[in-house]
């Protein structure tokens, strides 16, 4: 398996290509569109990575890592932190959280919109995941 970050993302993309093109293009899709939210780029980078670290996936954390590191620091770092715990209250429950796990994500000034938006990103990252440890590109 390749080394480094770019060779790795190519043979992870190439595997899936082969492997089932149909895949690959709804991930592609899925993900462009998340990357459309209205959550800002520390935030979805924030639900990447914890859908990456829920699902084991050494790839997408890397990868994920280093494009947090290059958006720069985290302008609140509370509100970065509310958007991991409400994605990993997203994953543990399904989709069901509570009203009161709503209001605290709310409370760091996100929106129900943002709500939907990480289960969106939930979605797509878990398709690319998946797909990452089943090829063996993880």
């Amino acid at each position: 398996m390749p080394t480094d970050m770019s060779a790795r993302t190519a043979h992870a993309v190439a595997l899936l290509k082969e492997t089932s093109p149909e895949t690959l293009d709804a991930f592609l899709e899925l993900a462009g569109r998340f990357e459309a939210t209205t959550l800002d780029p520390h935030s979805r980078e924030a639900v990447i990575l914890t859908v990456a670290a829920h699902n084991q996936c050494h790839l997408c954390i890397d990868m994920h890592e280093a494009k947090l590191a290059g958006l720069g620091p985290v302008p609140d770092p509370r509100r970065i932190e509310a958007v991991r715990r409400f994605t990993r209250q997203v994953l543990a429950s399904s989709g069901a959280v509570s009203d009161g796990e709503l209001a605290e994500f709310q409370a760091h000034g996100y929106t129900r919109r943002n709500a939907l938006e990480v289960v969106l990103g939930i979605g797509a990252y878990t398709l690319s995941t998946f797909a990452n440890r089943m090829t063996r590109a993880a």
